[in-house]
C-alpha cells in the first residue's frame, strides 16, 4: 500500500463533505447498463459488481468493488468509460459527488491521490491475473486460480476454510476463466466432490488451500 491513513482520511474527507448518502438493496443498479455515470460513489459499506454485457448477451464480470473503494475509477480519473453496469451484490451504502466536485477537491488535496494510486494498482493486478490465468490449460486450474485471486482480495479465514465474501454466480465464474457456464458447473461440482471447496448459495469457501495451490503447480 502506497497511501497511509492520513491520506486515506483525506480521501474519505472529499466525500464526507460534499456526498449524497444513497442506499440500496441486494440487486439494486447503481448504474444502469449503457447509463452514463452520473457521478463518483465512495463505498462506506457492501459490495459493488461491475460488469459489462458481451454480443452474446451475457454478463462479463470486470471487478468486484468493496468497502472503501471508488467507482467508476477510470471515469473519474480520465472521463472515459466502457459502457459498465454497477450492481449492488449486498445492502450497499455509497456517498456520491459530481465528478467535477470530485476533480476539484483532488487537484486542492494532492494526497488523496495516494489512495488513488493504490487502487488503480489493485485493479490492474487483478487485470494481470486474469490475464495469467488463461495460460492454464484447463477450465479447472483457471476456476481454482480465479477462487484464490477472489479469496486474496475479499476472503475471510473461518471455522471451515477461506470464504470469499461475495457472491460469485456460475457465470460469473465462467467469463472470467474463458469457459461456457456449462463446463464451470461441472468443474465446481468436482471440486466439491473431491472436498477441496464447498459452496452455500452463491458464497464459497476454499476448505484446502495446499491442495488447490498444488493444483496450479
Amino acid at each position: 500500500m502506497i497511501a497511509n491513513l492520513k491520506q486515506m482520511a483525506e480521501l474519505v474527507n472529499v466525500f464526507s463533505k460534499y456526498g449524497v448518502r444513497k442506499t440500496y438493496k441486494k440487486g439494486d443498479f447503481v448504474i444502469h447498463p449503457g447509463e452514463q455515470p452520473p457521478g463518483v460513489f465512495y463505498i462506506t459499506q457492501g459490495l459493488v459488481k461491475a460488469y459489462d454485457i458481451s454480443k452474446y448477451g451475457e454478463e462479463n464480470l470486470l471487478i468486484i468493488r468493496k468497502q472503501d473503494e471508488i467507482f467508476p475509477l477510470i471515469w473519474a480519473v480520465t472521463g472515459q468509460e466502457r459502457q459498465v453496469a454497477y450492481r449492488a451484490l449486498a445492502p450497499t451504502v455509497t456517498l456520491e459527488i459530481t465528478k467535477q466536485q470530485f476533480e476539484t477537491e483532488i487537484s486542492e488535496h494532492p494526497g488523496a491521490l495516494a489512495p488513488l494510486l493504490d487502487m488503480t494498482l489493485e485493479m490492474y493486478r487483478l487485470h494481470s491475473e486474469r490475464i495469467l490465468n488463461l495460460e492454464y490449460r484447463t477450465v479447472r486450474e483457471r476456476i481454482v486460480s480465479f477462487l484464490l485471486t477472489m479469496a486474496q482480495r475479499v476472503g475471510r479465514n473461518t471455522k471451515n476454510g477461506l470464504l470469499i465474501e461475495a457472491p460469485l454466480r456460475h457465470q460469473d465464474i465462467a467469463s472470467s476463466v474463458n469457459s461456457t457456464r456449462e463446463t464451470t458447473s461441472r468443474e465446481i461440482s468436482a471440486l466439491i466432490k473431491k472436498g477441496l471447496i464447498s459452496k452455500d448459495r452463491s458464497y464459497y469457501t476454499l476448505r484446502n488451500l495446499p491442495a488447490l495451490k498444488k493444483l496450479l503447480e
